[in-house]
C-alpha cells in the first residue's frame, strides 16, 4: 500500500511540476529550457502510473485523479501562495475517500 500511495505522489509531482515549468514558460516568458524540461517531465509522468500493481488502468486512472486533485490543491497554497478555503479541503477530502474506496474495497 505505502509503494502504491508513493508512485501517486510521484505521478502527481511529475504532472504538476511539468505542467507548471510549460505554464512559466509559456504564460510568463520564462527560458525555453523551462518548457523542455517541463515536457521531459510530462512524458515521465505518463510512465510512472504504469509502475503500479493495480491490474486496471482505467482504475488506477481514477484513483490518480483524486490524488492529483489533492496535490493541486497543495501546490497551489505552498507554491502559488493560495490559500486554500474550507470547500477546497472537504473537497480534497472526499477525493481521498472515493480513491481509498475504488483501491482498496474488498471484491469478490
Amino acid at each position: 500500500m505505502l509503494l502504491a500511495i508513493f508512485i501517486f505522489l510521484l505521478a502527481g509531482l511529475a504532472e504538476i511540476g511539468g505542467g507548471y515549468m510549460v505554464w512559466l514558460w509559456l504564460r510568463e516568458s520564462r527560458p525555453l529550457w523551462y518548457g523542455v524540461v517541463g515536457s521531459i517531465i510530462l512524458i515521465l509522468y505518463g510512465i510512472i502510473p504504469a509502475l503500479q500493481s493495480f491490474p486496471s488502468f482505467g482504475r488506477v486512472y481514477a484513483a490518480y485523479g483524486g490524488v492529483f486533485i489533492v496535490l493541486a490543491v497543495l501546490w497551489g497554497w505552498l507554491v502559488d501562495k493560495k490559500t486554500p478555503d474550507p470547500y477546497d479541503w472537504v473537497g480534497a477530502a472526499v477525493c481521498l475517500i472515493g480513491v481509498s474506496i475504488m483501491l482498496w474495497a474488498p471484491r469478490g
